[in-house]
């Protein structure tokens, strides 16, 4: 059987991708933020995600890219309950 893509698991990749990206970028100094890019990163990770997961892809991304903060609080940040991680 052939692999779908060039991965295998491209979607989940660029998924990944794009919330790790939006997530970085929201931790710039307000000025220096690209607004416009962020509002396209926000609408093709909604379009690549199933509905009402973005906020679970960037609570992910976000626990990835701050391990030492409590991952309860950062999904407490996007909306998220408990164990929904």
């Amino acid at each position: 059987m052939a692999r779908k893509g060039i991965t295998g698991h491209d979607e989940w990749t660029v998924t990944e991708a794009l919330a790790t990206a939006l997530v970085a970028l929201e931790q710039l100094p307000p000025k220096q933020q690209p607004l416009k890019q962020m509002d396209d990163i926000r609408k093709l990770l909604g379009a690549g995600c199933q509905p009402g997961t973005v906020n679970l892809h960037l609570a992910q991304a976000k626990c990835r890219l701050f391990p030492d903060i409590d991952t309860a609080t950062i999904y407490r940040e996007y909306g998220l309950g408990d164990g929904q991680g």
